[in-house]
């Protein structure tokens, strides 16, 4: 497991990403697990699994499913750093993967397969997680794939049937990042990037109320605004 095409990709004087030092002082006994809803090009999720000092990486196009019933492709991309785990923000247009990006969910996770290295070199990963959107036992299988430039990188990522499993759309239902609380669109304004652009992954419900609250905000600020130029007035006389 390597960073080298992780960093081989990405100019890190241009893009705010980690450059891949991994965190020191961290416990294998705790493992990570982090979703990052990623708008470049297409709107995508990126399924990460802390896995022996890196984070092995799923780009899953239609994002995790919890009803058992539903397959998601999940293709299998480079190893990530560990502390990209904490990245939320905008990587520029015209660099790798430009556009932004979401901790869309976080929490651990825990090997259900005896052997992890095992498993993962059959294909047939399954473990339990711990997030706050994502819980309770999954599995990744590999498959054939969509054709012959990415052999071995074709995965489903299935939930399996247990207390957590609901026919509800989670990223419909919760889009917001799990760690900010924001959506795409007010990710992209406070960092600069393409705020239409971002909002095409945001639920139109979420940006309509999103809509409303700034508008309010903006209403109150015009109301404050002449009783500050009255009290300014009445301090110059």
């Amino acid at each position: 497991m390597t960073l080298k095409e992780y960093t081989k990709k990405r100019h890190f004087g241009v893009t705010p990403e980690p450059s891949g030092k991994t965190p020191k002082g961290k416990k294998e006994s705790s493992l990570l697990f982090v979703v990052q809803k990623h708008r470049a090009t297409q709107l995508h999720y990126d399924f990460r699994l802390e896995w022996k000092g890196v984070l092995l990486s799923w780009a899953v196009p239609k994002g995790p499913s919890l009803d058992p019933s539903v397959k998601r492709l999940a293709m299998q991309v480079e190893d990530h750093p560990l502390d990209y785990a904490n990245f939320e923000g905008v990587i520029p247009e015209g660099e790798y993967g430009g556009g932004t990006v979401m901790v869309w969910d976080k929490g651990t996770w825990t090997a259900e397969s005896e052997d992890v290295d095992a498993a993962l070199a059959k294909g047939d990963l399954k473990f339990n997680l711990h997030g706050k959107k994502l819980k309770g036992s999954w599995v990744l299988v590999r498959t054939r794939g969509f054709g012959s430039s990415n052999p071995g990188k074709s995965w489903l990522l299935i939930k399996h049937r247990d207390q957590y499993a609901s026919t509800e759309d989670i990223t419909v239902e919760r889009p917001r990042s799990a760690i900010s609380n924001t959506l795409l669109a007010e990710i992209a304004h406070a960092g600069g990037g393409d705020v239409e652009k971002a909002a095409t992954g945001d639920p139109i419900q979420e940006l309509s109320r999103l809509a409303k609250r700034l508008a309010a905000k903006q209403r109150a600020t015009a109301k404050q605004s002449p009783a500050r130029s009255r009290q300014r007035s009445k301090k110059a006389s």
